[in-house]
């Protein structure tokens, strides 16, 4: 079975989606809808060109850094996202994941913990207008975090273990 997923755009060598340069791949799809979303024309599930695991892999191969999948919403398409994660983890890249699902959904949620699972590291929570803060690295409001996924999942406590530079 070919996976497919409709990708809005690939951003090569990007510094603002995670530390250092980027592969950014940015998902259609997404039912947060955020006010104030700087990507909202990525809500559509149907937007962007389908592309497979391997097409996008061919794209991260050749840029050959690390990667941060945005959106729209990854985990809206809990499937192929852990399918191009595992791919990804084979070139020794670390992975990002923005998504608008909160760390306790997430580890509450099986389907969604099992996609998470081998990335590095998650930016959690909606983006909210109220709380926006230009001054943040690495996300855009102040109720997001930035979870170190594998410490997280070591700790027995439902409490993040928030990613430090």
């Amino acid at each position: 079975m070919d996976l497919t997923a409709n990708v809005i755009d690939i951003v090569r060598g990007t510094t603002v989606d995670g530390p250092g340069f980027r592969t950014s791949v940015y998902f259609a799809g997404c039912r947060h809808c955020c006010e104030g979303c700087h990507n909202p024309e990525s809500w559509d599930f149907n937007a962007g060109t389908p592309m497979t695991v391997e097409e996008i892999m061919h794209i991260i191969r050749e840029e050959d850094f690390d990667v941060t999948l945005s959106g729209g919403d990854p985990l809206y398409r809990p499937d192929f996202t852990r399918a191009l994660i595992s791919e990804i983890k084979k070139t020794g890249h670390t992975v990002w994941i923005y998504t608008g699902f909160r760390w306790e959904e997430i580890i509450e949620n099986s389907t969604l913990l099992e996609v998470i699972k081998d990335a590095d590291v998650i930016v959690d929570s909606p983006f909210v207008l109220s709380l926006r803060d230009t001054d943040l690295l690495f996300k855009g409001s102040s109720n997001q975090r930035i979870i170190d996924v594998k410490k997280s999942l070591e700790k027995i406590s439902k409490i993040p273990a928030l990613w430090q530079r």
